[in-house]
């Protein structure tokens, strides 16, 4: 309100009332934005706060599983069944298993578009694995089933490539406790089709 009362307060000549509203709305937005940019502060600080986001990145990823939301609502199960559809995403985004045994994994497409268009899979990725650079390399390996070879050591087990309909099982075994990431890795899809199982 003092803004405002500042610009009606400021005279801009003889001009008529039209003119001096048209200059009070023009100046409004410059002033908000140079408020906004002064509030955004220098470039100098961006790379402490780069490092500082990263550092956070980090710590995110490795905090224990007692920190993921929903955890106690999810039963012990090794047996796993995941659904992926045509919206883009899992039915299910956290499971808990029990380290050193077996777990088998099916997942089912329930979509309806073609493989080529909206092909799923589901990799399960070791702890801390970088998965917007994953899926970047994804995207490249089409003769893979976008299955990226440069992420051979990431990959605990994958899924092959389904279109509507199919199904596949797999069965690996999480030697290790910790949160182990999964994603689809159809070109685009990592980003919302992503989850987390928990060995405990």
């Amino acid at each position: 309100m003092r803004f405002r009362s500042f610009l009606n307060s400021v005279t801009f000549g003889a001009q008529t009332t039209a003119n001096f509203e048209m200059k009070r709305l023009f100046l409004m937005p410059v002033v908000a934005g140079a408020v906004f940019f002064a509030a955004c502060g220098g470039n100098s600080s961006n790379e402490s706060s780069s490092a500082d986001s990263a550092e956070t990145a980090t710590t995110t990823e490795q905090a224990p599983a007692a920190d993921i939301p929903g955890l106690d609502t999810v039963a012990v199960s090794n047996d796993l069944a995941l659904q992926a559809n045509d919206l883009m995403t899992f039915d299910k985004k956290l499971f808990r298993v029990k380290a050193g045994q077996p777990i088998k994994l099916t997942l089912k497409n329930v979509g309806e578009m073609p493989k080529e268009s909206m092909g799923h899979n589901v990799v399960v990725l070791t702890p801390g694995t970088d998965l917007p650079a994953f899926g970047g390399e994804a995207i490249k390996a089409v003769d893979t089933e976008y299955i990226p070879v440069t992420f051979g050591s990431s990959i605990v087990a994958h899924t092959k490539l389904l279109g509507p309909g199919e199904s596949d099982t797999i069965e690996f075994t999480l030697d290790e406790k910790g949160v182990y990431p999964f994603v689809c890795s159809f070109p685009g899809h990592y980003g919302v089709m992503q989850g987390k199982i928990v060995a405990e």
